[in-house]
C-alpha cells in the first residue's frame, strides 16, 4: 500500500508531502520511501494562520474560514504528490493539517485543534483522507503529542540503546527508546527554531522568515543573563510526559522575557536563543543516559543550532536520519503515512510510555474517498520498522523510483 503523508509544522514555512509504500513481512513493516517534497503556502493563507496563532485574538468565523483555506492548500499539494511521488498508485492520504492550538491546563492536555478540512482532500484527491489525528490520544488522557514516537520506537529500538531521537520543528521533541517492545519516554523538550524564526523575522521586519545557515546566530555572542531568564520558564521543571507549542513560546515571548534589560543585539539574541535550544534538547537526552542521538526536522540546516548541540551532547553520537535511511526534512512526512496506514489497518498509532495516555489508541477518524471504505482486516501490531530504498519490481509495478528531491522553497 503507498499512502501519502502531509504535514505543516509550527512555523508554518512550508507543507511537507511524503509517499511511503509499506508492505508488512511478519512482525516487520517494510517502509519504502518513494519522494518527499516541500509546497510553498499559497501567501495570503499562511499570512493568515500566522495571524491567528497565540496571542493573536480570533473569531470563530476566521477559524471556520482557514479551515477551508488550509483544507484547499492540503488538497492541491496532496494532488501533486499522488501524481508526481507516487505515479498515480497512492491507496490512501494521511493529512496532519495546521495546528493552531493545543490546550495545557496544569499539565494536562485538555484539547488540541489542527486546521484543513480532510473532505477538501478527499474530494480533489478521490482517496480516503485520515486526519485529526491527535484527539484520540488526549482524550484517552495523553498529551497527544509526540506521535513521531511512534515511528522511534520501530525504527530505532535495540539492544545497544538507549538512544535517542530528536525532532527539530517549531518545537523540538525527543523520543527515548530501548529494546524492542520497551516503553519509550517521549515529551517536547521546548522550542527548536520557533523562537529564532519568530526574532528573524522580527528583527528584519519581515524579510527573513529564518536565520538563514544559522549566520546571524554565529556572528553573535550568547548572553548569559537572557539565556539564565530564558531557562527559567517553569515548562524545562516539569517531568514527561509533557507537550507545548506556540500557544506557549508566542510571538511576544522573547521580548517579555527582555523587559528590564540592557539592549540585546541583534545578533546576540539569536545566538541566545540558539543556546537556548540547544541546552534544553541537550539537557533531556543527557537526564536519560542515551549513547546516540538521531535528529532530524528542519533544524538540521542550521549549522549554528547543530554545532551547539553537538558541543553540549559531547561524548553522545549525535547523528541525522539520513545516516539511518530516512530523510531529516520529511521524517514528519513519512511518519504521518506511517499513522495513516496502522490507522487503516486497524492498529494504534500511539505506543506505551510516550503521550501519558491510559493505553495505546488507534487514531484519527477517515473520510471516505471516491468509492465506499472498504477496510482490511486489522493487521498484527508490527515489532520493527526497516526502512529500504525503493526499487522498480517486477513483481510490484506500483513500487517506484524515488525521483530526486526538488525543492519547492528555499
Amino acid at each position: 500500500m503507498i499512502v501519502i503523508g502531509l504535514i505543516s509544522g509550527t512555523s508554518v514555512d512550508a507543507i511537507d508531502a511524503a509517499a511511503a509504500h509499506f508492505e508488512q513481512d511478519g512482525d516487520t513493516l517494510v517502509l519504502r520511501p518513494l519522494g518527499h517534497r516541500e509546497y510553498a503556502w499559497p501567501a495570503e493563507t499562511r499570512r493568515r494562520v500566522l495571524a491567528s496563532l497565540p496571542p493573536a485574538p480570533v473569531t470563530m468565523g476566521e477559524v471556520c474560514a482557514l479551515d477551508g483555506l488550509i483544507g484547499e492548500a492540503f488538497a492541491a499539494v496532496a494532488v501533486e504528490a499522488a501524481r508526481d511521488l507516487a505515479d498515480g498508485a497512492a491507496g490512501l492520504v494521511c493529512s496532519h493539517g495546521q495546528n493552531v492550538f493545543h490546550l495545557i491546563e496544569d499539565g494536562r492536555a485538555r484539547a488540541t485543534l489542527q486546521l484543513g478540512q480532510p473532505a477538501l482532500i478527499a474530494e480533489a484527491t478521490g482517496l480516503p483522507v485520515i486526519s485529526d489525528l491527535r484527539a484520540r490520544d488526549v482524550a484517552a488522557g495523553g498529551q497527544g503529542a509526540p506521535l513521531a514516537s511512534t515511528l522511534d520506537a520501530l525504527w530505532l529500538a535495540g539492544d545497544d540503546g538507549p538512544r535517542a531521537a530528536l525532532n527539530l520543528g517549531g518545537i523540538a521533541n525527543i523520543t527515548v527508546v530501548g529494546r524492542a517492545g520497551e516503553p519509550v519516554f517521549a515529551f517536547d523538550t521546548g522550542p527548536a527554531s520557533c523562537l529564532l524564526d519568530l526574532t528573524a523575522a522580527r528583527l528584519t521586519d519581515g524579510a527573513l522568515a529564518f536565520d538563514r545557515n544559522g549566520e546571524m546566530a554565529l556572528r553573535g555572542q550568547v548572553d548569559a543573563e537572557l539565556l539564565a531568564r530564558l531557562r527559567d520558564d517553569p515548562y524545562y521543571r516539569r517531568s514527561p510526559p509533557k507537550s507545548t507549542g506556540r500557544e506557549l513560546f508566542d510571538t511576544a515571548y522573547v521580548q517579555r522575557r527582555l523587559e528590564g534589560m540592557s539592549d540585546v543585539s541583534g545578533v546576540d539574541l539569536m545566538a541566545t536563543l540558539t543556546e537556548l535550544s540547544a541546552s534544553t534538547v541537550a539537557e533531556a537526552c543527557l537526564r536519560h543516559g542515551v549513547c546516540e542521538v538521531v535528529a532530524s526536522g528542519g533544524g538540521v540546516r542550521n549549522p549554528a543550532l547543530m554545532a551547539a548541540l553537538r558541543r553540549r551532547l559531547d561524548p553522545i553520537r549525535l547523528v541525522t536520519a539520513e545516516q539511518r535511511g530516512l530523510p531529516s526534512e520529511a521524517k514528519e512526512a513519512y511518519l504521518f503515512a506511517l499513522l495513516g496506514w496502522l490507522t487503516w489497518h486497524g492498529l494504534p498509532g500511539t505506543v506505551l510510555g510516550a503521550t501519558g495516555a491510559r493505553g495505546p489508541r488507534i487514531l484519527g477518524r477517515v473520510s471516505p474517498g471516491a468509492e465506499a471504505i472498504a477496510l482490511p482486516e486489522p493487521a498484527t501490531m508490527p515489532r520493527r520498522l526497516v526502512i529500504r530504498a525503493a526499487k522498480r519490481s517486477d513483481a510490484a509495478a506500483i513500487i517506484v523510483e524515488a525521483p530526486s528531491w526538488r525543492r519547492a522553497r528555499r
